[in-house]
């Protein structure tokens, strides 16, 4: 697995004129290497790469690690590095501009001389953003994990309970059923807290006659799901039922039209015109979804702002919103797998208007 994706990651070097790669995000580094310690470095150069860890993840590295060349590294890994880098240390080096800190830049400057350290963005992001039929099999059964959470919590929620209540009740059924934990804070919006975004599990008491967002997501084998549903308790405002409406229309077209070749804005167009249409365009303040993988939030972006092409192998949520303060809010959210010829659905609760 490593081997691959770091021949890939060589060529994006060779592109770019560099002799070596830095990695120092964690998740980048599990990409590459598969080893899930919380401490470790990689090294990728013309010929070898490394995995550079401390004594106590050497045994766990030589488990976890295919194609890399595990290097236990001195007090001072930077040292350990400079050691490493060919051709007597004077090469171009890259390092992960999003990921380290001001402080760190300056330390590793000092410490690798004279090699020049060269800012780079997203190289394994990039990478990341496709997803091989490994990937995406994680992806289901975090999807598939998703959608039972979901069913149950239906079976599970009533007036008279917190939203935190609801929030554990979902959080320990995602662990039970092999999830690592929850893939970000879950949201549990009831009544006017539906009318927020991110509105994260509050001690609020779920009341009858109002609506409930649940947007949750499980961590499983280091990949994320996320979904969004909206229901109805009781009987709430006719008005709530007329959002509900127009949310799932400017969905299910979404999904219907995305296919490769679009740009993000021409994605996010899809939802956001439809609920400009119905006069709802100011309510609707996010974008329409974004890319999914080994963290929830990850390239492309679904949005107003974006350029980037949606091509086969990449996966994005679809959820369009529309908030009403005061009053309550829907969201609607699914994730998706770009296909040659549009997408495939990873995540499949039922979207019809439930009222408990």
């Amino acid at each position: 697995m490593g081997n691959k994706r770091v021949s890939k990651l060589r060529k994006v070097l060779q592109e770019q004129g560099l002799e070596a790669m830095l990695i120092t995000s964690g998740i980048n580094r599990r990409y590459l290497s598969g080893f899930t310690g919380s401490s470790g470095y990689v090294l990728v150069t013309g010929d070898e790469c490394y995995l550079l860890t401390d004594f106590r993840y050497m045994t766990q590295a030589a488990d976890q690690t295919d194609g890399l060349k595990i290097v236990e590294h001195g007090a001072k890994f930077i040292e350990t590095v400079r050691e490493l880098l060919p051709s007597g240390g004077n090469v171009r080096i890259g390092f992960e501009q999003d990921d380290v800190a001001f402080s760190a830049y300056t330390a590793y400057a000092e410490a690798l001389k004279p090699a020049v350290l060269v800012p780079v963005s997203k190289a394994v992001e990039n990478l990341r953003t496709f997803k091989d039929e490994e990937e995406l099999a994680t992806m289901q059964r975090a999807a598939d994990l998703a959608d039972a959470t979901f069913n149950h919590i239906l079976k599970v929620i009533k007036p008279g309970m917190t939203e935190r209540d609801v929030d554990l009740e979902m959080e320990f059924f995602m662990r039970t059923h092999g999830a690592t934990s929850s893939s970000f804070d879950t949201i549990v919006a009831s009544g006017e807290r539906s009318a927020l975004p991110h509105g994260v599990a509050s001690s609020r008491v779920i009341q009858g006659n109002e609506f409930v967002t649940f947007d949750f997501g499980a961590l499983l084998d280091g990949y994320c799901s996320d979904l969004t549903r909206t229901i109805a308790l009781g009987e709430p405002a006719p008005k709530l039922k007329e959002i509900y409406d127009i949310v799932l229309e400017a969905q299910l077209h979404t999904l219907a039209h995305i296919k490769p070749g679009m740009t993000g804005r021409e994605c996010d167009a899809l939802a956001r015109d439809i609920i400009t249409r119905y006069g709802y365009g100011a309510e609707f303040g996010h974008s329409t979804g974004h890319g999914l993988g080994m963290e929830v939030h990850e390239w492309p972006r679904l949005s107003k702002l974006s350029d980037e092409i949606m091509q086969p192998g990449m996966v994005v949520t679809v959820e369009p919103g529309i908030y009403l303060p005061g009053i309550g809010g829907v969201r609607i959210e699914d994730d998706v797998v770009i296909t040659e010829n549009g997408i495939s659905l990873l995540t499949h609760s039922s979207k019809e208007y439930t009222v408990l």
